[in-house]
């Protein structure tokens, strides 16, 4: 596999059984990701945007076909092998942030680290080397409930780069968002095009996908470029 492919899905096909019969999601979605590449997926609602996502982070298992993250495949691993390449290799962003309450934005930024095995000094100065890149130095002593909702979902993209991933899936990163925090939001993602994590963005607003490099829309189970 060509080393600079981040991700790579060959004839990804899911199906949920639905009492007596089986419904089709995805019908052979070929997909592949190279580093630092942003993409985003569009599609209605229901078109099985989240279901893919799902798949792309090893969070639900493919009926038929490929899911290789930093080339090995997703299926082949075992659910703690699975949870390990996915710290190392994986950023989420999800439309709500996911950051644990109790804790403050400097620790909420530095689990990933924490959870590889890093030492608490070296996680903390990580996280607050990435808060500062994201704007967010002044706030890292407050808890999610102090800040609003578009400095949250900037510590949730801080979280999400932490350990230089290969690549960062967001789910609708800017649906909850007022439109000047979705506007500083998208700016920041404009920013990282600098980094070499590639970034798969779901959304459903024509101005996100817009930002990115490239645009795919999911009908009918399968993916298709939009000119």
């Amino acid at each position: 596999m060509n080393d600079s492919v981040a991700l790579r899905c060959t004839d990804v096909q899911k199906s949920y059984d639905d009492g007596a019969s089986s419904v089709t999601v995805l019908r052979g979605v070929d997909f592949t990701l190279h580093d630092g590449e942003k993409v985003a997926i569009i599609g209605v609602s229901g078109s099985g945007k989240s279901t893919l996502l799902n798949l792309l982070g090893g969070l639900d298992r493919v009926t038929r076909g490929e899911v290789a993250l930093a080339g090995r495949d997703l299926a082949g691993m075992s659910e703690s092998q699975l949870a390990g390449w996915r710290n190392k290799h994986l950023g989420f962003v999800y439309q709500f942030h996911h950051l644990l309450p109790e804790f403050s934005a400097l620790e909420n930024v530095a689990m990933p680290q924490l959870i590889a095995g890093v030492s608490r000094r070296q996680a903390q100065a990580r996280a607050a080397q990435m808060l500062s890149e994201v704007g967010l130095s002044n706030r890292s002593s407050h808890r999610p409930g102090q800040l609003s909702g578009g400095e949250r979902q900037r510590v949730a993209i801080a979280r999400s780069l932490i350990n230089s991933p290969r690549c960062v899936l967001m789910d609708e990163p800017t649906g909850n968002l007022d439109p000047e925090a979705a506007q500083q939001v998208l700016d920041l993602i404009e920013k990282l095009r600098e980094t070499r994590s590639a970034f798969v963005v779901v959304t459903h607003d024509l101005t996100v996908a817009g930002r990115m490099q490239r645009v795919l829309r999911l009908t009918d189970g399968r993916l298709e470029a939009v000119a």
